[in-house]
């Protein structure tokens, strides 16, 4: 994981502010460096900082191939080629050969068809790329910069154009050139000619995605499988084969994710490499379950838990509390997490798990405030600010756990680098109220539509600006519903093998004679498999969004919307 930084400028080199170079050392600090190159109308800066999580050494960035004077700068994990041929060691090395070889075909035409093709051929190679990534490429043969975001948005991006010039960075800063930060759209990658005679201004051009085929790309598109209300909705149970194939498309996912954690760079709980974002709902249990299975039992795994002090609710509340309930013992998400901790110990005794349980005051969240609404810009609502409080002071990692020595807590900040998230579920499952309301309206069709909405916008909404508050604090969030393969899995269920939706009731938390076991239909494939995997309290859990879990939501005004923008 890294910061990627790259100008272009029409006259002299445009350095980031000191406020972008320390938020670009934030996200890697094991290394930062930087290189720079002329073109006849300006000059090009690279900066990239490293959190080494890939290969047996460190390998400092941006990448510069001496032979052509390319440059890569390159944020991500790219776990495969092809779909299927496993990167090992330091992946960034793979992804600038691979570049070089794409363009190094391109035939010395006239300009406009050496763009033609160069920007063909680096498109065409990076969708051979399975993995969350943005990039900045330079192809120094044919003085061209390349720069975008995985097809998903999983890794965040941001650009600042103005006149003279284009600034594009994995954090923003509060000042700039004269322009504002947005979002780079994951629609397709951006290209720049940096020997363009027709203007000083950047000539930036948009290359789309391809959409067919097998490509990572073509995960773009929702896949529409029948939208027409079946004639009688089959039932969802335990024995179907849905549920074995769904466990079996987790665990490959997660085992790219966890096979290979790093080494640690701290003397402290040398066995803990892994931290899950861990509210003890259905999503990041049945994570937290399956890897389980799959990491060796002496490495312990942390579960982070945040929960907020909140003002608003603590006035509502009066004065119910007692002694020995606290705002934070009394949050939802605090509950559920404990619940679903002790239901993890015992369904998998064999390990260490350990609970963190992440308390935010009032008052610290107010210092950090500031940090966090510059970190999320151009994100800018309310409800922005509730979900990336809680990612920031969760990706933190500090709070307290239980003492093996006594009875009571000791301060605790995780050392893995590597955080497990369930972000995607409920785009893919029907998790969300509204996806009930889609059903009720307008059937499976209303609720297809509903679902291809929340998909198609992931990376718009929300994974640019998770990104940018996690890394942080120098860790790695990976998502393992998010994978390629996985994703091409899911997308091809019909919905009524997704949720229950329609489905018969059965009386609550029992089994009928068919094997059919009622759970709340949202989502209700990964209930039946964490049922299954014998933890049934926790499929049983209710969909609650993280800032009303963790009460990170309203913190200042009770009646705020969630749409209203920042003040």
């Amino acid at each position: 994981m890294c910061g990627i930084f790259f100008t272009y400028s029409s006259g002299s080199e445009l350095a980031p502010s000191t406020e972008l170079l320390h938020r670009l050392q934030c996200r890697g600090p094991d290394h930062v460096g930087k290189t720079s190159s002329k073109c006849s109308n300006g000059s090009l800066l690279f900066i990239s900082s490293v959190l080494s999580l890939r290969g047996e050494c460190l390998i400092g960035q941006p990448l510069n191939d001496p032979h052509t004077g390319s440059v890569l700068c390159f944020n991500g994990e790219a776990w495969s080629l092809d779909d299927g041929n496993y990167i090992l060691g330091n992946d960034t090395e793979v992804v600038l050969d691979l570049l070089l070889q794409a363009t190094a075909s391109v035939d010395p035409l006239p300009l406009s068809a050496q763009q033609d093709q160069a920007d063909e051929a680096v498109i065409n190679a990076l969708s051979r790329i399975s993995g969350p990534y943005a990039f900045i490429y330079y192809d120094a043969r044919h003085r061209i910069v390349f720069y975008g975001r995985d097809p998903l948005g999983r890794r965040s991006l941001l650009s600042c154009k103005w006149r003279d010039g284009i600034m594009v960075s994995s954090v923003p800063c509060t000042a700039s050139a004269g322009g504002d930060w947005t979002e780079v759209e994951a629609n397709g990658i951006y290209a720049i000619s940096s020997d363009s005679t027709e203007s000083s201004e950047p000539l930036e051009r948009h290359i789309a995605w391809p959409t067919i085929g097998n490509h990572p790309a073509a995960l773009r598109l929702w896949k529409k499988t029948t939208l027409e209300d079946p004639i009688q909705v089959p039932m969802l149970g335990l024995n179907h084969p849905a549920v074995d194939a769904l466990l079996e498309n987790l665990r490959h996912s997660l085992a790219v994710r966890i096979v290979q954690l790093p080494p640690l760079h701290s003397n402290s709980n040398p066995s803990t490499k892994l931290a899950i974002l861990f509210s003890g709902g259905l999503d990041c249990t049945l994570i937290a379950r399956i890897v389980h299975d799959l990491l060796p039992e002496d490495q312990d795994v942390d579960l982070l838990n945040v929960a907020f002090e909140n003002p608003r609710v603590l006035k509502a509340a009066g004065a119910t509390s007692g002694p020995t309930v606290t705002a934070f013992s009394q949050c939802p998400d605090r509950v559920t997490g404990l619940k679903s901790y002790a239901e993890l110990q015992r369904v998998c005794p064999g390990r260490r798990w350990r609970f963190v349980s992440i308390d935010i005051a009032y008052s610290e969240f107010t210092s950090h405030r500031p940090q966090i609404v510059s970190l999320i810009h151009p994100r800018q609502t309310e409800m922005d600010l509730s979900i990336a409080c809680a990612l920031y002071f969760a990706a933190r990692g500090s709070g307290s756990v239980s003492s093996s020595t006594s009875a009571g807590l000791i301060q605790y900040t995780t050392a893995a680098r590597v955080f497990l998230s369930g972000l995607g579920a409920d785009e893919l499952f029907a998790g969300y109220t509204r996806h009930a309301t889609a059903f009720t309206r307008q059937g499976h069709e209303g609720l297809a539509h509903e679902l291809e909405l929340d998909y198609q916008r992931l990376g718009e909404r929300n994974l640019g600006r998770d990104d940018r508050v996690i890394s942080h604090w120098a860790r790695e969030v990976r998502y393992p519903y998010l994978d390629e393969k996985f994703l091409r899995w899911a997308l091809s269920l019909p919905l009524w093998e997704k949720c229950g939706f329609g489905q018969s009731e059965i009386p609550p938390r029992s089994l009928n004679c068919e094997g059919h076991c009622i759970l709340e239909p949202s989502k209700k494939l990964l209930r039946l498999l964490l049922w299954k995997l014998g933890m049934k309290s926790a499929a049983a859990e209710k969909k609650r969004a993280i800032q009303f879990g963790a009460r990170s939501a309203k913190m200042e005004a009770g009646k705020t919307k969630g749409t209203q923008i920042l003040s």
